[in-house]
């Protein structure tokens, strides 16, 4: 069973507050190479996101705008919290983590991730996603 813990990732900042900045996330500097990139934006705050889990993708998140709450629970049931509102900070969620996700009502998530979509690989029933710990 998946070992990998989630964690923030800092990205390499360009700029000045007189400019602006610039984050580069390079796939040199992120635990997987980026095979789809998509984001979520307009999320009602009344409305939480996620519930599922994946059996092989691995993902990063980046609250470009907002602030975005990310509850990821384990196999094993360890669950973390995690609050993303800095656009050079990343999440790395690997694979067998379920989600929650709750946004501000501005925010704009964006998503690099390991895999191309595949249905299949998504776990969307929590006591499933249960029963893989005794597996």
């Amino acid at each position: 069973m998946n070992a990998q813990k989630p964690y923030l990732l800092t990205f390499d900042t360009i700029g000045a507050p007189d400019l602006g900045y610039i984050a580069v996330a390079e796939n040199s500097a992120l635990p997987f190479q980026i095979k789809r990139t998509y984001w979520i934006y307009c999320t009602p705050e009344t409305v939480a996101r996620g519930h599922h889990a994946h059996h092989e993708l691995q993902q990063v998140v980046i609250a470009v705008h907002g602030s975005i709450e990310f509850v990821l629970e384990n196999v094993a049931g360890e669950k973390t919290i995690f609050h993303l509102e800095k656009p050079n900070v990343g999440l790395f969620i690997p694979e067998m983590h379920w989600r929650t996700i709750n946004f501000s009502h501005d925010a704009v998530l964006l998503c690099l991730a390991s895999t191309e979509y595949n249905e299949a690989d998504y776990i969307r029933d929590f006591e499933v996603f249960q029963a893989l710990a005794n597996q």
